[in-house]
């Protein structure tokens, strides 16, 4: 390993994880955008279940990943990255599994309470796990939407980051992540 560069690669298993986690939240964010505002009808309700079914394949992929995060600990950032930024490259990853564990299961909870099933690809329902309240479901709706704001914009600056390193610094930090 040459100075300053980071260690070569991440296991396929973490890269796998990565990027089954950046496809869905990737899809399910664009589809929330557009579901909330297109008039009611078959489109809305297509978009609704597609978000849901997303939704609900995020949980055990980011439990997962979460798991193998805690017992496989990532690789270092180069040695000669400022220390404000490997600060922020630190909060940005557990901010996006934090919000990324609380997000669909908030989502269960809100659709629970508003009354409405989630049919996960039309193969089988979730259980509604809080009873119908309408008003409650409307407040966990709204934290949702910000939840999912604050998602697309540290997945914005993780990206962006990621690019950083890629054209600016020409290090191996993305390419860790994308070829090993």
């Amino acid at each position: 390993m040459s100075e300053g560069r980071a260690p070569s690669a991440y296991s396929l298993t973490a890269r796998a994880l990565h990027w089954i986690t950046a496809i869905l939240v990737m899809t399910a964010i664009p589809i929330g955008i557009v579901m909330v505002n297109v008039s009611a009808g078959p489109l809305q309700d297509s978009l609704f279940d597609l978000h849901r079914s997303i939704g609900t394949v995020i949980i055990p992929v980011i439990i997962v990943r979460f798991g193998y995060r805690l017992t496989h600990p990532p690789l270092p950032l180069p040695y000669d990255i400022p220390a404000i930024q490997q600060f922020a490259a630190h909060a940005t990853h557990w901010g996006l599994y934090g919000l990324l564990i609380v997000q669909p299961f908030l989502g269960w909870v809100a659709t629970s309470a508003y009354g409405a099933s989630i049919l996960v690809f039309g193969l089988f329902a979730l259980p509604p796990i809080w009873p119908k309240d309408q008003i409650f479901s409307e407040r966990l709706f709204v934290v949702h939407q910000l939840i999912g704001l604050a998602i697309a914009c540290l997945a914005a600056g993780h990206i962006g980051a990621a690019f950083y390193h890629q054209f600016i610094r020409n290090d191996r930090v993305l390419m860790r992540m994308i070829t090993g």
